[in-house]
């Protein structure tokens, strides 16, 4: 090893035992204020006195704190707010463990970056148990209420690998909510089987259990039977088909050399003005490859009502409303984070993976607006009240 990597290496040990040094005596110090606080706050007559120290091993972010002298009372009654009885990690090293889990860190990959922390390798029970600490808070947000109003919902499915007896795709069900205001939320998610409309029915009954009882447009894309699914939980909502799903499969069905040409062609039907301008478009193109193409347009012609269903509402929100983009987005982003574990143990684990990562962009989402939903407010106001008979 040269001089200046044993130079490094040397300077690196000597800030990290400093580090822990000086977070020895502020603990320490913070523990002697915090009982003497109590002490001096206790009824008259009590008699209570302190009783020395106990010595305690603390893992903290910074590394392992050997030999902590924790101050004691004589009744033994004081308990420092710095961490709980018998607990050996602070909250902030707790914290550490569920960002990484969060992030699609593997319980033995974050048991090996804990050893490089501390010292000692955090088994993968260990580690199971401090993310299990969110599935109390799984629990509670999937139970929450939930808004009376929302403008639209979209539907849509990933799919991640979880053993069961052996490992099999498991369908994660998403559906995702905007308010009349513009934010976004993830209303819930579900975990289980192959996706089917029966597993969407459920899922669509527990939003309306919950409190959602007035929507104006379901977005999905064309699952048999998910429309019908959908308007029997929302009978007085319009369905929008997601119009990118249907670009995408009749590229598909192209041969390559046509597709740049009639993925430039069919942009003209659902960017048009209107309504009426968009059939006219559909009519052109028909006539224009009837002879190369003609079952895929006879199909766009079959499902233009509900590739369409966002012309009837403001123009300002239009581009958010033909396509199922916005939940996709975010379960590109789910699916990241659960692609660097091969498969997961069990449900709770997924659960627990995809709740941390739902839950902050609903941080995020609540302090954000999508843009044209202010303009568009009180046409969304009027359509709720005229639907659902509230004037």
């Amino acid at each position: 090893m040269s001089n200046d990597n044993t130079k490094n290496l040397n300077l690196s040990s000597l800030l990290e035992s400093t580090m822990k040094e000086v977070l020895k005596e502020k603990v320490e110090f913070i523990l002697q204020e915090e009982i003497k606080e109590v002490l001096k706050n206790e009824p008259v007559g009590q008699n209570n006195s302190r009783n020395g120290y106990y010595p305690r091993t603390l893992d903290t972010v910074y590394g392992r704190v050997e030999d902590l002298d924790v101050s004691r009372d004589r009744n033994g009654e004081f308990q420092t707010e710095l961490f709980e009885p018998y607990k050996r990690r602070m909250v902030a090293v707790d914290e550490l463990v569920i960002q990484l889990y969060r992030h699609g860190v593997g319980v033995r990959q974050v048991g090996k970056i804990m050893k490089s922390l501390l010292g000692d390798s955090y088994s993968p029970g260990t580690i199971s148990n401090v993310t299990d600490t969110v599935l109390q808070d799984i629990r509670e947000w999937q139970n929450r209420p939930l808004k009376k109003r929302y403008c639209a919902l979209y539907l849509d499915a990933l799919f991640v690998n979880v053993r069961r007896d052996t490992v099999g795709k498991e369908a994660v069900y998403i559906v995702l909510g905007i308010s009349p205001e513009g934010n976004r939320e993830v209303l819930g998610f579900y975990i289980g089987g192959r996706e089917s409309s029966n597993g969407w029915s459920e899922i669509l009954n527990d939003l309306r259990e919950r409190g959602v009882e007035q929507v104006l447009l379901g977005v999905f894309d064309g699952l048999s039977g998910l429309e019908d699914a959908f308007l029997r939980a929302f009978p007085k909502a319009d369905v929008q088909r997601c119009v990118v799903h249907k670009v995408r499969n009749t590229l598909n069905n192209a041969r390559k050399k046509h597709q740049p040409e009639l993925a430039q062609d069919l942009k003209t039907i659902y960017k048009a003005d209107s309504y009426e301008e968009a059939q006219a478009a559909l009519q052109e193109l028909k006539e224009k490859w009837k002879k190369t193409y003609k079952r895929e347009f006879e199909s766009w012609e079959n499902d233009l009502p509900v590739l369409l269903t966002f012309f009837k509402y403001p123009k300002d929100v239009q581009k958010y409303l033909y396509t199922t983009n916005l939940i996709e987005r975010l379960n590109r982003e789910v699916r990241k984070r659960l692609k660097t574990m091969d498969s997961l143990p069990n449900i709770e684990a997924a659960e627990k993976i995809i709740y941390m990562n739902v839950s902050d962009y609903n941080d995020r989402w609540a302090r954000r607006k999508l843009s044209g939903f202010g303009l568009a407010k009180e046409e969304f106001n009027d359509m709720f009240d005229e639907r659902y008979d509230e004037k």
